[in-house]
């Protein structure tokens, strides 16, 4: 599934494996990693072979990425979101959330779940999605699982 948007942005789903993939990669382990004194390991990478990876490129370079997970036939887990600092306030993560829904309700799934860091949980709220239990910490950081209904 690929929908351009204005003249050189375009939504896409990569594979997993591929160029636009490694790319992301570097991607999150700058915006999501890196701050956190962390790095990828080869088997968290290669768990992620059953996800969906979407991005938003700008001409060739991937400047926002996300990986959506299916954990039951009707949710999905959205993960690692991730747009480039350059990028950042630009309704470029908003636009990929939006993205991200479609596609999730493209395929048949209804609900998407995810955990926001406590700092991003106004960014979720504002695109209508739901605090579901307490504050829990992940990865040392203050989180929320938040959920949206698609239907």
């Amino acid at each position: 599934m690929k929908e351009n948007k204005g003249n050189f942005l375009m939504f896409s789903a990569i594979d997993f494996g591929s160029a636009d993939y490694e790319e992301s990669i570097i991607l999150r382990d700058i915006v999501l990693r890196k701050p956190l004194g962390m790095q990828y390991l080869a088997e968290d990478l290669a768990a992620e072979f059953d996800s969906f990876h979407l991005v938003l490129k700008d001409k060739e370079e991937v400047v926002a990425c996300l990986v959506m997970k299916p954990i039951h036939h009707k949710i999905i887990k959205m993960r690692q979101v991730a747009v480039h600092p350059s990028r950042q306030g630009q309704n470029i993560g908003r636009q990929l959330v939006e993205f991200s829904e479609v596609f999730s309700k493209s395929k048949g799934f209804e609900i998407i779940e995810l955990h926001a860091r406590k700092t991003a949980v106004p960014f979720y709220l504002k695109l209508n999605y739901t605090i579901i239990g307490d504050e829990f910490l992940e990865v040392n950081i203050p989180h929320f699982k938040m959920i949206k209904n698609l239907v």
